[in-house]
């Protein structure tokens, strides 16, 4: 982009941004305008005082009766201005951080609403440091905002009273100040590219060590520490060199940027005392204007600050801007839940689904009456998952549909459909929380209630004997907790919600055989209106499902009861075959 598009693009992010918080800007800008006021106000009354009282009590030797006047008019300036300044920084500061906190809020809404597929072509950390650096990078001009803003008015009336007090002093500030906005300008353009790269590496750390926490497990079982410490370290050191190279470009101008006020301060002076001689304007017309040059120093200095802000702002920003930007929403209907109506009876008509350009699932179709327990089978890579996810529309077909009660689940409104079907996967996710908010997740639920969930998952044992019992913190992910215990909590926490469709996606691998088969006999003699789809590898969880469904080579290759398809699917005889000599592999090791 060009240094004026830069600007012209960054104007447009600063008036979105100012949006979010209007009165918050226009009263730091009050405060600014305070500051401004005062400053020119000050810049008058040393004129005055120069006049009216010094240059008479050097010339008188007593100083004349102004002289507490002179004294109070200085003071009352100096409150004033400080008042200015209190109001311009707290107005600021909560601009700012008002706008990330809802910047973040945004962030995290778009990213429900979008679909699983987006998640998949995205880094977590990366995703990450756009809610974190990027936001906060992509804001940061908000800070000086109101303080350069008031700046402005304050060149403004500074230019104005110059040109009244003499044409050619004023013609002399106005291009000096041209001068010095026009090289931020041209700077401030050179580090927006630069900007771009800082915020890119800033996410592949943030991935990175993403990665290195989430896997910390792997990485000590492997002996791999060296490996991803020197991958991070190398993202780090591009990381500095990007850094390094934004500042160095910084500080080349402000080589140049802070000299400029001060020569255009001595050129006027040299105007002014030619202008004085020729008796045109006092001295204390230019005691003023030296005066108030010399107070617009700083100001000045912050109006490029803005202009440099503004580059690293917008760089940030567009990494912010392509999460909103992202279109891939799952889109609802107006259907409402039907809690507390039974179990409910799941179809699929016609269903295909492919991730990218691999077909997982073709002309999957099959009918499952209300209050039955399914056995999805397959051997790995047949799709058992991904229909699983599609029943709990976790993804979307790419055509026919999914039904419960006869609605396309496509039909449902939005947060509506979990309160009819709850999917509890393989990989148990815990909060870093108590057992009971674990469970409840905010909802209004009785003690009473969640221990009755907890029953149902065969849970109750092992939370009774947690140190505080439901109160127990978890930790991170539910790290205090082995995986079976994980995926009892995750359940119970589908449970307590009474789902018209239950759907287990493995999610009970991590527990012994015989644990898991006690609790999907729990779950089939509960009194609970669910419809029961499990994802089964055991023989004694198969054995227990009303109804199979035997899947392959993308297809359904089979439906029926497990002795039905024992008796007519080879493929399925062959796959439950390997099941039971790989249980009895594992009775004889344990024994």
């Amino acid at each position: 982009m060009t240094p004026w598009k830069v600007l012209r693009e960054g104007v447009r992010l600063i008036v979105r941004l100012i949006r979010m918080h209007p009165a918050s800007f226009f009263i730091g800008v009050g405060g600014a305008a305070m500051y401004a006021a005062a400053i020119i106000g000050a810049s008058f009354a040393v004129g005055w005082v120069t006049d009216r009282v010094i240059i008479p009590t050097l010339d008188g030797g007593e100083p004349p009766d102004l002289l507490w006047t002179g004294v109070a008019v200085v003071v009352g300036i100096a409150v004033f201005k400080a008042v200015g300044i209190v109001i311009r920084r707290t107005a600021a500061g909560w601009l700012q951080f008002s706008v990330r906190r809802d910047l973040r809020l945004m962030l995290l809404d778009q990213q429900f609403r979008l679909r699983m597929s987006w998640f998949d072509r995205h880094a977590i950390g990366d995703l990450l440091a756009v809610a974190d650096s990027d936001t906060d990078q992509g804001t940061g001009v908000l800070s000086p905002l109101p303080y350069a803003t008031g700046v402005s008015l304050l060149l403004v009336g500074t230019v104005t009273l110059i040109m009244l007090l003499d044409p050619w002093l004023g013609l002399g500030t106005l291009v000096g100040l041209a001068v010095i906005i026009a090289i931020d300008v041209k700077g401030s353009w050179l580090t927006y590219g630069q900007w771009e790269a800082v915020q890119v590496v800033r996410g592949q750390v943030s991935s990175i060590a993403h990665e290195a926490f989430d896997g910390a497990l792997t990485i000590k079982a492997l002996g791999k520490e060296d490996y991803v410490s020197d991958r991070f370290a190398g993202v780090s050191d591009h990381l500095r060199d990007r850094l390094i190279d934004v500042l160095s470009t910084w500080a080349k101008y402000q080589v140049v940027l802070r000299a400029l006020p001060q020569l255009v301060t001595l050129v006027l002076i040299v105007v002014g005392a030619l202008r004085v001689s020729q008796g045109e304007i006092t001295a204390g017309d230019v005691v003023t204007v030296t005066y108030l040059l010399s107070l617009l120093a700083f100001p000045v200095q912050l109006i490029g600050f803005v202009l440099w802000d503004l580059a690293g702002s917008l760089a940030g920003w567009q990494r912010v801007q392509e999460v909103f930007d992202a279109d891939e929403f799952v889109e609802y209907g107006d259907g409402r839940a039907r809690p507390g109506g039974g179990a409910a009876a799941v179809g699929a008509d016609s269903l295909e689904f492919a991730y990218e350009d691999t077909p997982v699932l073709e002309g999957v179709r099959f009918d499952i009456p209300a209050g039955r327990t399914l056995a999805i089978v397959g051997p790995t890579a047949s799709g058992k998952s991904t229909l699983a996810l599609l029943m709990a529309r976790l993804w979307d077909p790419a055509t026919g549909r999914i039904t419960l009660d006869g609605r396309d689940l496509r039909s449902f409104a939005r947060s509506e459909l979990p309160r009819e079907v709850a999917y509890v996967s393989q990989e148990a996710f815990l909060f870093d929380a108590s057992v009971r908010e674990n469970v409840t997740l905010g909802d209004d639920y009785t003690d009473d209630e969640v221990w009755e969930a907890l029953d149902l998952a065969g849970a109750r044992d092992f939370v009774t004997e947690l140190p505080d019992g439901l109160d127990t913190r978890l930790g991170e992910r539910g790290t205090n907790l082995s995986g079976g215990q994980r995926q009892r909590i995750a359940l119970a926490r589908a449970l307590i919600r009474k789902p018209r469709l239950l759907v287990l996606d493995d999610a009970t691998s991590a527990v012994d055989p015989s644990v898991e088969a006690e609790i999907l006999r729990s779950l089939r003699e509960a009194e609970l209106p669910s419809t029961i789809v499990v994802i089964a590898y055991r023989p004694s969880s198969i054995r227990l499902a009303d109804e199979v469904i035997y899947l392959d080579e993308r297809r359904i290759l089979g439906h029926g009861t497990h002795e039905e398809l024992l008796s007519r699917v080879p493929g399925y005889a062959r796959l439950v075959q390997a099941y039971e000599l790989e249980a009895a592999r594992a009775r004889q090791e344990a024994e």
